[in-house]
């Protein structure tokens, strides 16, 4: 159990994975919109993604020709977690913005490679 916390804080130790998973608070996402929303390229944002799925914070799957991903919900004191940096993202004026975009993307109109 110490091991797979040390993970989650770990993962949660870096600004963009932060915003991340506040982003995912509000809707699924795939690469390239987070990528867009981000302003990183693509491979850096990939990087967060696999730190965040190996914390188990994050999942992934198939949604027609693009790999969405979402919050893992299955375990309650990561919930938790989750719910709290929603919570405080709520004061800050960068992550505001940020879901400001995710409610405005579009992975069609920012041309997403399928």
């Amino acid at each position: 159990m110490i091991r797979k916390m040390e993970k989650v804080f770990k993962a949660l130790s870096d600004k963009n994975r932060l915003r991340i998973i506040n982003m995912l608070c509000h809707k699924s996402l795939c690469v390239c919109e987070i990528t867009y929303i981000l302003q990183l390229s693509q491979s850096t944002v990939s990087g967060h993604l696999r730190v965040l799925k190996d914390a188990e914070l994050v999942i992934d799957y198939k949604d027609k020709l693009w790999v969405d991903y979402k919050l893992n919900r299955e375990t309650p004191w990561i919930n938790e977690i989750v719910d709290m940096i929603k919570k405080q993202a709520e004061n800050d004026s960068l992550m505001d913005n940020d879901v400001l975009m995710v409610n405005r993307v579009d992975r069609n109109q920012i041309l997403c490679k399928k």
